[in-house]
Protein backbone atom coordinates (compact mmCIF):
# COMPACT_ATOMS: atom_id res chain seq x y z
CA UNK A 1 0.00 0.00 0.00
CA UNK A 2 1.06 3.62 -0.85
CA UNK A 3 1.15 5.74 1.80
CA UNK A 4 0.02 9.08 0.96
CA UNK A 5 2.10 12.67 2.53
CA UNK A 6 0.38 14.38 4.85
CA UNK A 7 0.56 17.78 3.45
CA UNK A 8 1.71 20.80 5.56
CA UNK A 9 4.36 23.91 5.11
CA UNK A 10 7.49 22.32 3.38
CA UNK A 11 9.45 25.08 4.82
CA UNK A 12 9.23 24.99 8.45
CA UNK A 13 11.12 22.73 11.07
CA UNK A 14 8.79 19.78 11.62
CA UNK A 15 8.66 18.41 15.05
CA UNK A 16 6.92 15.68 15.70
CA UNK A 17 5.45 14.22 19.12
CA UNK A 18 4.89 10.41 18.88
CA UNK A 19 2.33 9.47 21.83
CA UNK A 20 0.32 12.02 24.27
CA UNK A 21 0.96 10.80 27.40
CA UNK A 22 2.13 13.09 30.73
CA UNK A 23 5.77 12.92 28.75
CA UNK A 24 4.79 13.94 25.06
CA UNK A 25 1.79 15.93 25.92
CA UNK A 26 4.30 18.15 28.40
CA UNK A 27 6.47 18.24 25.07
CA UNK A 28 3.94 19.00 22.82
CA UNK A 29 2.84 21.93 25.32
CA UNK A 30 6.25 23.37 26.14
CA UNK A 31 7.42 23.51 22.71
CA UNK A 32 4.87 24.77 20.89
CA UNK A 33 4.03 27.94 23.89
CA UNK A 34 7.76 28.46 23.33
CA UNK A 35 7.76 28.47 19.36
CA UNK A 36 4.18 30.18 19.14
CA UNK A 37 4.57 33.31 17.00
CA UNK A 38 7.95 32.31 15.52
CA UNK A 39 7.73 31.59 12.05
CA UNK A 40 9.26 28.26 10.42
CA UNK A 41 8.71 25.66 13.27
CA UNK A 42 5.59 23.26 13.01
CA UNK A 43 4.51 21.50 16.22
CA UNK A 44 2.41 18.36 15.05
CA UNK A 45 1.48 15.46 18.12
CA UNK A 46 0.00 11.99 16.90
CA UNK A 47 -2.15 9.82 19.02
CA UNK A 48 -4.34 7.00 18.68
CA UNK A 49 -7.27 8.31 20.93
CA UNK A 50 -8.14 11.70 20.86
CA UNK A 51 -9.18 11.19 24.50
CA UNK A 52 -6.16 11.76 27.27
CA UNK A 53 -5.39 8.79 29.13
CA UNK A 54 -4.91 9.54 33.07
CA UNK A 55 -2.54 6.72 33.80
CA UNK A 56 -2.75 7.00 37.28
CA UNK A 57 -6.55 6.96 37.53
CA UNK A 58 -6.44 3.83 35.55
CA UNK A 59 -7.00 1.39 38.64
CA UNK A 60 -9.95 3.75 39.34
CA UNK A 61 -11.36 3.47 35.79
CA UNK A 62 -10.91 -0.24 36.12
CA UNK A 63 -13.55 -0.58 39.17
CA UNK A 64 -16.18 1.59 37.26
CA UNK A 65 -15.60 4.59 38.84
CA UNK A 66 -15.90 7.51 36.29
CA UNK A 67 -13.23 10.60 36.01
CA UNK A 68 -13.50 13.75 33.12
CA UNK A 69 -13.00 12.96 29.87
CA UNK A 70 -9.98 15.14 28.81
CA UNK A 71 -9.75 16.30 25.37
CA UNK A 72 -6.28 15.96 23.27
CA UNK A 73 -7.50 18.99 21.31
CA UNK A 74 -8.80 20.61 24.27
CA UNK A 75 -5.83 20.56 26.15
CA UNK A 76 -4.06 21.48 23.11
CA UNK A 77 -6.22 24.48 22.49
CA UNK A 78 -4.06 27.85 21.90
CA UNK A 79 -0.31 26.24 21.53
CA UNK A 80 -0.66 26.01 17.85
CA UNK A 81 0.35 22.48 18.11
CA UNK A 82 -2.02 20.52 15.31
CA UNK A 83 -3.27 16.96 16.50
CA UNK A 84 -3.38 14.14 14.12
CA UNK A 85 -5.20 10.82 15.23
CA UNK A 86 -3.97 7.20 14.14
CA UNK A 87 -1.76 4.58 15.19
CA UNK A 88 1.38 4.79 14.32
CA UNK A 89 2.56 1.83 12.10
CA UNK A 90 5.80 2.32 11.40
CA UNK A 91 9.24 4.86 11.15
CA UNK A 92 12.16 5.44 8.95
CA UNK A 93 14.80 7.26 10.66
CA UNK A 94 16.87 7.65 7.70
CA UNK A 95 13.81 8.89 5.92
CA UNK A 96 12.68 10.50 8.39
CA UNK A 97 9.16 9.79 8.59
CA UNK A 98 6.31 8.32 10.21
CA UNK A 99 3.80 6.10 9.11
CA UNK A 100 -0.06 6.90 10.72
CA UNK A 101 -2.62 3.83 10.12
CA UNK A 102 -0.58 2.39 7.32
CA UNK A 103 -1.79 5.00 4.79
CA UNK A 104 -0.35 8.08 5.96
CA UNK A 105 3.45 9.32 6.08
CA UNK A 106 4.13 12.13 7.96
CA UNK A 107 7.66 13.65 7.78
CA UNK A 108 9.63 15.16 10.40
CA UNK A 109 12.66 17.18 11.05
CA UNK A 110 13.32 16.65 14.73
CA UNK A 111 10.88 13.17 16.60
CA UNK A 112 9.72 12.99 20.38
CA UNK A 113 9.58 9.48 20.99
CA UNK A 114 7.23 9.25 23.40
CA UNK A 115 5.14 5.60 22.95
CA UNK A 116 5.47 4.41 26.98
CA UNK A 117 5.09 1.43 28.43
CA UNK A 118 2.38 -1.20 27.91
CA UNK A 119 1.41 -4.56 30.59
CA UNK A 120 3.66 -7.09 29.42
CA UNK A 121 1.62 -10.16 28.89
CA UNK A 122 4.12 -12.11 26.77
CA UNK A 123 5.97 -13.60 29.07
CA UNK A 124 3.74 -15.85 30.79
CA UNK A 125 1.68 -18.59 28.41
CA UNK A 126 -2.12 -17.34 28.45
CA UNK A 127 -2.12 -14.09 30.05
CA UNK A 128 -2.39 -12.22 26.70
CA UNK A 129 -5.64 -14.26 26.15
CA UNK A 130 -6.92 -15.16 29.28
CA UNK A 131 -5.93 -11.46 31.43
CA UNK A 132 -7.03 -8.23 31.70
CA UNK A 133 -4.58 -5.28 31.70
CA UNK A 134 -4.65 -1.67 32.57
CA UNK A 135 -2.96 -0.60 29.30
CA UNK A 136 -5.06 1.85 28.43
CA UNK A 137 -8.67 3.20 29.00
CA UNK A 138 -10.67 0.66 27.07
CA UNK A 139 -8.59 -2.34 28.80
CA UNK A 140 -9.87 -0.63 32.17
CA UNK A 141 -13.35 -0.30 30.97
CA UNK A 142 -13.63 -3.86 29.90
CA UNK A 143 -11.76 -5.10 32.96
CA UNK A 144 -14.92 -3.09 34.97
CA UNK A 145 -17.47 -4.40 32.76
CA UNK A 146 -16.00 -7.63 33.95
CA UNK A 147 -16.11 -6.83 37.61
CA UNK A 148 -19.76 -5.46 37.42
CA UNK A 149 -20.79 -8.79 36.25
CA UNK A 150 -19.68 -11.10 38.72
CA UNK A 151 -22.41 -11.52 41.54
CA UNK A 152 -19.08 -13.16 43.68
CA UNK A 153 -16.11 -14.79 42.98
CA UNK A 154 -12.24 -14.62 43.03
CA UNK A 155 -10.52 -11.94 41.31
CA UNK A 156 -6.49 -12.42 41.11
CA UNK A 157 -4.15 -9.72 40.91
CA UNK A 158 -0.58 -10.45 39.30
CA UNK A 159 2.17 -8.45 40.62
CA UNK A 160 2.80 -6.79 43.69
CA UNK A 161 4.10 -3.44 42.44
CA UNK A 162 2.92 0.05 42.94
CA UNK A 163 -0.08 -1.00 40.16
CA UNK A 164 -1.14 -3.97 41.62
CA UNK A 165 -1.39 -2.55 45.15
CA UNK A 166 -3.98 0.11 44.01
CA UNK A 167 -5.88 -2.35 41.95
CA UNK A 168 -6.05 -4.79 44.57
CA UNK A 169 -7.69 -2.13 47.09
CA UNK A 170 -9.81 -0.24 44.71
CA UNK A 171 -11.08 -3.62 43.32
CA UNK A 172 -11.78 -5.00 47.19
CA UNK A 173 -13.20 -2.13 48.09
CA UNK A 174 -15.49 -1.31 45.40
CA UNK A 175 -16.67 -4.56 45.14
CA UNK A 176 -16.35 -6.27 48.56
CA UNK A 177 -18.28 -9.23 47.66
CA UNK A 178 -15.55 -10.23 45.54
CA UNK A 179 -12.43 -11.81 47.15
CA UNK A 180 -9.13 -10.36 46.50
CA UNK A 181 -5.98 -11.79 45.89
CA UNK A 182 -2.84 -10.18 45.38
CA UNK A 183 0.15 -12.40 43.77
CA UNK A 184 4.16 -11.20 44.07
CA UNK A 185 7.38 -12.43 44.20
CA UNK A 186 8.19 -9.46 46.77
CA UNK A 187 5.92 -8.28 49.27
CA UNK A 188 3.40 -5.33 48.41
CA UNK A 189 5.55 -2.03 49.30
CA UNK A 190 9.18 -3.37 49.11
CA UNK A 191 11.00 -0.63 48.10
CA UNK A 192 9.36 1.70 50.87
CA UNK A 193 10.74 2.11 54.75
CA UNK A 194 9.57 -0.77 57.02
CA UNK A 195 6.64 1.47 58.34
CA UNK A 196 5.07 2.48 55.33
CA UNK A 197 5.58 -1.07 54.00
CA UNK A 198 3.57 -2.25 57.54
CA UNK A 199 1.13 0.06 56.80
CA UNK A 200 0.26 -0.74 53.24
CA UNK A 201 -0.08 -4.59 53.98
CA UNK A 202 -2.64 -3.27 57.68
CA UNK A 203 -4.29 -1.60 54.88
CA UNK A 204 -4.87 -4.54 52.49
CA UNK A 205 -5.48 -6.95 55.33
CA UNK A 206 -8.48 -4.49 56.40
CA UNK A 207 -9.89 -4.32 52.77
CA UNK A 208 -10.01 -8.40 53.07
CA UNK A 209 -7.07 -8.69 50.34
CA UNK A 210 -5.19 -12.39 50.12
CA UNK A 211 -1.93 -11.26 49.96
CA UNK A 212 0.54 -13.89 48.72
CA UNK A 213 4.13 -13.04 48.76
CA UNK A 214 6.68 -15.23 47.02
CA UNK A 215 4.46 -16.36 44.45
CA UNK A 216 5.10 -16.47 40.61
CA UNK A 217 1.93 -17.04 38.27
CA UNK A 218 3.25 -19.62 35.13
CA UNK A 219 0.26 -20.15 33.28
CA UNK A 220 -2.80 -18.15 32.98
CA UNK A 221 -5.79 -20.61 32.66
CA UNK A 222 -9.44 -19.30 31.29
CA UNK A 223 -10.82 -20.31 35.18
CA UNK A 224 -7.31 -19.91 37.16
CA UNK A 225 -3.79 -19.55 37.42
CA UNK A 226 -1.11 -21.89 38.26
CA UNK A 227 1.55 -21.22 39.93
CA UNK A 228 5.44 -22.33 40.02
CA UNK A 229 5.64 -25.80 42.29
CA UNK A 230 2.12 -26.76 40.69
CA UNK A 231 -0.47 -24.77 42.90
CA UNK A 232 -3.40 -23.39 41.29
CA UNK A 233 -5.81 -20.94 42.30
CA UNK A 234 -9.26 -20.51 41.04
CA UNK A 235 -9.95 -17.23 38.95
CA UNK A 236 -13.01 -15.13 37.73
CA UNK A 237 -11.13 -12.51 36.75
CA UNK A 238 -7.20 -12.33 36.84
CA UNK A 239 -5.79 -8.28 36.44
CA UNK A 240 -2.36 -8.66 35.18
CA UNK A 241 0.04 -5.56 36.42
CA UNK A 242 3.51 -7.45 36.25
CA UNK A 243 6.15 -5.79 34.26
CA UNK A 244 5.93 -3.85 31.17
CA UNK A 245 6.98 -3.80 27.78
CA UNK A 246 7.55 -1.14 24.88
CA UNK A 247 6.43 -0.82 20.90
CA UNK A 248 9.14 -2.50 18.56
CA UNK A 249 8.97 0.43 16.33
CA UNK A 250 11.84 2.40 17.60
CA UNK A 251 14.06 -1.09 17.55
CA UNK A 252 12.02 -2.15 13.97
CA UNK A 253 13.40 1.49 12.60
CA UNK A 254 16.92 0.77 13.52
CA UNK A 255 17.31 3.10 16.27
CA UNK A 256 19.89 1.78 19.35
CA UNK A 257 17.36 0.45 21.82
CA UNK A 258 18.32 -1.68 25.58
CA UNK A 259 17.22 -5.11 26.41
CA UNK A 260 13.86 -3.69 26.88
CA UNK A 261 13.78 -1.83 23.47
CA UNK A 262 13.55 1.69 25.33
CA UNK A 263 15.68 3.77 23.20
CA UNK A 264 19.08 4.55 24.37
CA UNK A 265 19.78 8.48 25.08
CA UNK A 266 22.32 10.44 25.64
CA UNK A 267 22.38 12.91 28.31
CA UNK A 268 20.61 15.80 26.55
CA UNK A 269 17.71 12.64 25.92
CA UNK A 270 18.95 12.47 22.19
CA UNK A 271 19.13 8.87 20.79
CA UNK A 272 22.61 7.87 20.61
CA UNK A 273 21.81 6.82 16.99
CA UNK A 274 20.06 9.36 15.61
CA UNK A 275 20.10 12.84 17.27
CA UNK A 276 16.87 13.86 15.29
CA UNK A 277 15.10 12.09 17.59
CA UNK A 278 14.71 12.24 21.38
CA UNK A 279 13.19 10.09 23.93
CA UNK A 280 10.83 10.93 26.69
CA UNK A 281 8.91 9.08 29.81
CA UNK A 282 9.58 5.15 29.90
CA UNK A 283 9.89 5.12 26.59
CA UNK A 284 13.75 6.26 27.37
CA UNK A 285 16.79 4.32 28.98
CA UNK A 286 18.65 7.53 29.76
CA UNK A 287 22.52 7.22 31.10
CA UNK A 288 23.95 8.62 34.69
CA UNK A 289 22.00 6.32 36.63
CA UNK A 290 18.00 6.89 35.51
CA UNK A 291 17.49 3.98 34.06
CA UNK A 292 14.21 3.88 32.81
CA UNK A 293 12.04 6.29 34.16
CA UNK A 294 8.79 6.08 35.74
CA UNK A 295 5.97 5.37 33.98
CA UNK A 296 4.24 8.62 36.24
CA UNK A 297 4.02 11.97 35.84
CA UNK A 298 6.89 12.46 38.34
CA UNK A 299 9.51 11.37 35.96
CA UNK A 300 7.35 11.86 32.24
CA UNK A 301 6.60 15.29 32.36
CA UNK A 302 10.00 16.61 33.44
CA UNK A 303 11.51 14.48 30.36
CA UNK A 304 9.18 15.92 28.17
CA UNK A 305 9.89 19.05 28.96
CA UNK A 306 13.60 18.75 29.24
CA UNK A 307 13.15 17.25 25.16
CA UNK A 308 11.54 20.79 24.24
CA UNK A 309 13.90 22.86 25.91
CA UNK A 310 16.61 21.20 24.17
CA UNK A 311 14.98 21.24 20.73
CA UNK A 312 14.05 24.93 21.32
CA UNK A 313 17.75 25.77 21.90
CA UNK A 314 18.86 23.73 19.09
CA UNK A 315 16.49 25.92 16.67
CA UNK A 316 17.86 28.74 18.34
CA UNK A 317 21.32 27.61 17.35
CA UNK A 318 22.59 26.97 21.16
CA UNK A 319 23.67 23.24 22.38
CA UNK A 320 21.43 21.34 24.95
CA UNK A 321 21.76 21.17 28.46
CA UNK A 322 21.76 17.70 29.93
CA UNK A 323 18.81 16.18 31.47
CA UNK A 324 18.96 16.61 35.59
CA UNK A 325 16.33 14.97 37.89
CA UNK A 326 15.48 13.36 40.94
CA UNK A 327 12.86 11.53 42.93
CA UNK A 328 11.32 13.29 45.64
CA UNK A 329 7.92 10.70 46.36
CA UNK A 330 5.91 7.96 45.54
CA UNK A 331 2.22 8.37 46.56
CA UNK A 332 -0.12 5.04 46.20
CA UNK A 333 -3.68 5.00 46.97
CA UNK A 334 -5.57 1.95 48.84
CA UNK A 335 -8.79 2.87 48.24
CA UNK A 336 -10.88 6.23 48.06
CA UNK A 337 -9.53 7.54 51.75
CA UNK A 338 -6.47 5.80 52.61
CA UNK A 339 -2.95 5.87 50.89
CA UNK A 340 0.47 5.92 51.47
CA UNK A 341 2.86 8.74 50.55
CA UNK A 342 6.84 7.17 50.65
CA UNK A 343 9.05 10.17 50.19
CA UNK A 344 12.49 9.58 48.60
CA UNK A 345 15.71 10.41 48.13
CA UNK A 346 16.36 11.93 44.55
CA UNK A 347 17.78 8.25 43.32
CA UNK A 348 14.46 6.77 43.91
CA UNK A 349 15.47 5.10 47.92
CA UNK A 350 13.23 5.40 50.67
CA UNK A 351 13.78 8.18 53.12
CA UNK A 352 12.28 7.77 56.67
CA UNK A 353 9.57 10.05 56.63
CA UNK A 354 6.40 9.17 55.05
CA UNK A 355 2.56 10.08 55.08
CA UNK A 356 -0.68 7.66 55.75
CA UNK A 357 -4.41 7.94 56.30
CA UNK A 358 -6.60 10.62 54.75
CA UNK A 359 -3.73 13.09 54.88
CA UNK A 360 -2.00 11.13 52.41
CA UNK A 361 -5.26 10.29 49.90
CA UNK A 362 -5.83 14.15 49.78
CA UNK A 363 -1.80 14.50 48.44
CA UNK A 364 -1.78 11.17 46.31
CA UNK A 365 -5.22 13.46 44.86
CA UNK A 366 -3.37 16.63 44.31
CA UNK A 367 -0.87 14.39 42.80
CA UNK A 368 -3.11 12.71 40.61
CA UNK A 369 -4.45 15.71 39.46
CA UNK A 370 -1.29 18.64 39.10
CA UNK A 371 -0.79 17.86 35.16
CA UNK A 372 -3.40 19.99 33.92
CA UNK A 373 -2.79 23.12 35.64
CA UNK A 374 0.89 22.25 35.39
CA UNK A 375 0.18 22.25 30.95
CA UNK A 376 -2.27 25.43 31.81
CA UNK A 377 0.59 27.40 33.46
CA UNK A 378 3.30 26.35 30.73
CA UNK A 379 1.09 27.78 27.81
CA UNK A 380 0.85 30.95 29.38
CA UNK A 381 4.13 30.64 31.15
CA UNK A 382 6.56 28.63 29.54
CA UNK A 383 9.13 28.65 31.86
CA UNK A 384 6.82 27.70 34.91
CA UNK A 385 7.06 24.16 33.38
CA UNK A 386 10.96 23.91 33.88
CA UNK A 387 10.80 24.29 37.38
CA UNK A 388 11.67 20.24 38.66
CA UNK A 389 13.70 18.94 41.79
CA UNK A 390 16.79 17.69 40.57
CA UNK A 391 19.18 15.12 41.86
CA UNK A 392 22.54 16.83 40.79
CA UNK A 393 25.76 13.70 41.55
CA UNK A 394 22.88 11.69 43.77
CA UNK A 395 20.77 10.33 40.77
CA UNK A 396 24.14 8.83 39.27
CA UNK A 397 24.64 6.86 41.57
CA UNK A 398 22.15 3.45 40.50
CA UNK A 399 22.47 1.34 37.74
CA UNK A 400 19.60 1.39 34.96
CA UNK A 401 16.37 -0.34 36.05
Amino acid sequence: MNARPETGTTTAHRVVVLGAGYAGMAAAIQLAARVKGREGVQVTLVNAQERFTERMRLHMTGTGQRSAELGIPELLEGTGARFVRGWVTAMDAEARTVRIDDDRLLHYDTLVYALGGASDTSTVPGAEDHAYTLSSAQDAELLAARLGRLGSGTVVVAGSGLTGIESAAEIAEQHPELTVVLLGRAGPGAAMNPRAKAYVRAALDRLGVQVRAGAEVVKVLPDAVELAGGESIAADAVLWTSGTRVSPLAAAAGLTVDERGRIVTDAMLRSVSHADVYAVGDAAAIPQGYGVMHGTCQGGMPTGVHAALSIDRVLKGKQPKPFRFGYYHTPVSLGRHDAVVQFTRPDDSPRRIHLTGRMAARYKETVTASPWPTYGRMKKMPASGTFWPRGGRFTRVGEAR
